[in-house]
């Protein structure tokens, strides 16, 4: 059976700096891609945030950087998806695909968030053209323009107070009379002037053309339908983390997202460690997941280190 010492589960920002740091310190990583390579990254247009590219650089093109750095280094990355990972010994075995098997003495987990969407089809047609599930990502791109946030709470609220700052016009569309976020967060919504929170309105489909996003009709608790111009849609409505892998096999909190030592990238198996989105609730940015996916390769390599 093939054996690895560090085996590198996803291939966002976190899993090929993860990958980056272990080939650099000699322990040959073995990385598996998974379902979406390169990450919700590669579904971004413009990333204009990220240190070392002064004039912005396209999602896809970031992350084929990445994965170039790691490749040269002498990181293995291949294709395929991990299916099963048996917690319950050292070495770790995991299923590739749901057939080929490899052992390893470490895992790191970089399985990423997915940004939960509404589920329409226009919403599909115009990712990364005006529908964006980040506001801090790519609100920079809609100064001086009119915008809508979907979602009642406190992140829903934080995004279209963010907007505001940069936007015209802000839309909150809420689908309940009311807003779940917390007295503070909806304080701050109701006195910043250009945010307009629409309670009881569903969106039934993101309007546009081959330019983007135009507007939104929406539809009101009475069934009146009725469009709003806009050339930014955000999606708020949480994010899932994609932990299905480990689930009951690592410690997850309420929401689902693997439960780390705090101040490191450690599990509650010994020798399995989380980096990016799956273990971040909170800042679900490329940066910070690029930094755990360090911390990650760090740990993993001092885990191995007192093993000999």
């Amino acid at each position: 059976m093939e054996k690895a010492k560090i085996l590198i589960v996803g291939s966002g920002p976190a899993g090929f700096t993860a990958a980056i740091y272990a080939a650099r310190a000699a322990l040959n990583p073995v990385l598996y891609e998974g379902i979406e390579p390169g990450g919700q990254l590669t579904t971004t247009t413009e990333i204009e945030n990220f240190p070392g590219y002064p004039d912005g650089v396209q999602g896809t093109e970031m992350m084929n950087d990445l994965r170039a750095q790691a490749l040269r280094l002498g990181a293995d990355v291949r294709t395929g998806i991990i299916t099963d990972i048996d917690t319950s010994k050292r070495p770790f075995l995991l299923t590739i695909d749901g057939e080929n098997k490899i052992e390893a003495e470490a895992v790191i987990i970089c399985t990423g968030a997915s940004a939960k969407y509404l589920g329409l089809e226009s919403e599909r047609k115009f990712r990364g053209m005006g529908v964006s599930a980040c506001a801090t990502c790519d609100g920079f791109f809609y100064r001086k323009q009119d915008v809508a946030v979907v979602g009642g709470g406190d992140t829903a609220c934080e995004e279209a107070t963010y907007l505001a700052s940069l936007c015209r016009q802000v839309y909150l569309i809420v689908r309940k009379t009311f807003l779940r976020a917390s007295k503070a967060m909806q304080e701050r919504v109701f006195n910043t002037p250009n945010i307009k929170v629409l309670f009881e309105h569903n969106t039934v489909e993101v309007l546009g053309d081959e330019d983007g996003v135009t507007g939104a009709r929406l539809r009101k608790g009475d069934g009146e339908e009725y469009d709003i111009e806009i050339s930014g849609f955000f999606l708020a409505i949480g994010h899932h983390p994609n932990t299905e892998l480990v689930k009951g096999k690592l410690e997850l909190d309420e929401q689902g997202y693997i439960v780390v030592e705090p101040g490191t990238s450690k599990t509650s198996v010994e020798g399995i460690f989380a980096a990016g989105d799956v273990r971040d609730p909170h800042y679900r940015q490329a940066i910070v997941a690029a930094g755990s996916g360090c911390i990650a390769a760090l740990d993993a390599e001092r885990f191995l280190a007192s093993q000999k």
